[in-house]
């Protein structure tokens, strides 16, 4: 295969690939498909979804654009079936509560469930508390473990209806140049992407993480960080989640909320630390869930205990003096920068006076640190153009850049959303775009036109 007339920095060179690897780089190699001088990266990583919740959420009523309870209520008014589901609410800024009698009086009779943007919280009503074991909550809004344990119920949909949702958002992240995902779907996902990857499902490369529920069942199938478990799929990492959220007010952090409270630290330190050290032995890198600055010091914590490196998720709020620690104890930061958009208004609300702490990127790597970008779809969308405009620009909708400061270049932000590069001996997993990743503006790269995606040399979405 020969891909002739890509712009490769300030070159114009073919691409020769085999069996899946780029073997030669050169100008005028011959005749092959033509990119008219367009510009050629490596492929697009999430390194953070949860892949069946984005493909459900794509089939639920938007609540994003709700500005109160009131209006969250009324938008799911007269929904349709025997169970009503909405998605992407938050409820950070809302002049009002939810509560169960609120939604009670919008939809009736009928079991409805709102999930909130960032996962950590569902909001009920009277019939489906009682559907799900809540009957006696007060308000109807579940929080953390109570919410996930819902979330569970919501996915319990026939397989090939949920698999053929499933291929279709994977074909989509295609188009948008994405060639793998980290998948942290919070449930046992073998048996899922294996089912799924030998039905046909063949548009990404797909690394499945395990929760601790599931941790002895991984340990008992001798599973480990890196293994090959089938054409396109390899075993990632444990995650353990540390605490909460930002829009639930549960992260974890040193200063008080304005209710006094530091969140909620979900799993304390002398539960973290052999959870890690049981996986870590047997193989699994850890990968911990930390949010509040609180909760990332005492992860990086229970890394430097144990003597080991891995990987901390979200890192949002962090103690200036942690900084250096994750390039000093080798743990890498996985990060989803479209949160920082979202986020700007709930943080100065709740975080005041600390949001210059809030996603350091540009602190992180001048400290030496390793980022890698994800969205946490369905929390952003799994488009990871999106994320690297965000890091760079730092700005949205026209608002003015949060913590310029805290920018990062173009190039920094693309290597923290690849994992391979455009050289001989590499993979074959590319993006071809209309314009150059690397001098584009922060609106360009949010709107960046993706002509190709190859996966190890196959196309996986061609524009032309």
């Amino acid at each position: 295969m020969l891909l002739t007339d890509l712009r490769l920095g300030d070159r114009i060179v073919d691409l020769r690939i085999d069996e899946g690897v780029i073997v030669e780089i050169g100008p005028a190699l011959g005749s092959g498909d033509s990119f008219a001088g367009r510009w050629v990266s490596p492929g697009l990583w999430d390194f953070h979804v949860h892949f069946t919740q984005w493909t459900l959420t794509s089939q639920r009523i938007d609540l994003s654009g709700a500005g109160s309870a009131a209006e969250a209520a009324q938008l799911v008014a007269g929904a349709d079936g025997q169970l009503i589901i909405g998605a992407n609410f938050r409820d950070g800024l809302w002049p009002d509560a939810p509560s169960r009698a609120l939604l009670d009086a919008t939809t009736g009779a009928v079991p409805a469930v709102l999930v909130s943007a960032d996962l950590h919280s569902v909001w009920l009503n009277t019939a489906a508390l009682e559907r799900y074991g809540h009957g006696d909550h007060p308000t109807g809004l579940l929080q953390e473990d109570d919410a996930f344990r819902v979330h569970e119920h919501l996915a319990t949909m026939p397989d090939d209806i949920v698999d053929e949702w499933a291929r279709t958002a994977a074909i989509a992240a295609a188009a948008r140049g994405v060639v793998g995902i980290v998948d942290l779907e919070m449930a046992w996902n073998l048996d899922v992407w294996q089912r799924r990857i030998a039905a046909g499902h063949d548009s990404l490369r797909v690394e499945i993480g395990v929760y601790s529920q599931d941790l002895e069942r991984a340990l008992a199938e001798n599973l480990h960080t890196g293994q090959a478990l089938g054409p396109l799929l390899t075993m990632g990492r444990y995650k353990v989640l540390s605490d909460g959220s930002l829009n639930t007010r549960t992260a974890y952090t040193w200063e008080p909320y304005e209710d006094g409270t530091h969140g909620m630290l979900t799993v304390p330190t002398e539960k973290l630390v052999p959870l890690m050290n049981r996986a870590s032995e047997a193989g699994i890198v850890p990968t911990v869930h930390a949010i509040g600055d609180q909760a990332n010091t005492l992860a990086l914590d229970a890394f430097e205990h144990l003597g080991i490196g891995g990987r901390i998720e979200h890192a949002q709020l962090l103690a200036e003096s942690d900084y250096p620690r994750f390039a000093e104890l080798g743990v890498e930061v996985s990060v989803q920068p479209e949160h920082a958009m979202d986020d700007r208004d709930v943080s100065e609300k709740y975080w005041a006076g600390r949001t210059a702490r809030l996603y350091p990127f540009r602190s992180l790597l001048d400290a030496g640190a390793t980022l890698l970008f994800g969205s946490d779809a369905p929390v952003s969308p799994l488009d990871p153009w999106i994320g690297i405009s965000a890091a760079v620009s730092r700005e949205r909708d026209g608002r003015a850049p949060w913590h310029p400061e805290q920018r990062i270049s173009n190039a920094e932000a693309l290597a923290a959303s690849t994992r391979t590069t455009v050289e001989v001996g590499q993979i074959a997993d590319l993006v071809i775009t209309e314009r150059d990743p690397l001098a584009a503006s922060g609106d360009e790269l949010r709107h960046m036109p993706v002509v190709a995606t190859l996966l190890g040399g196959r196309y996986t979405y061609r524009a032309d």
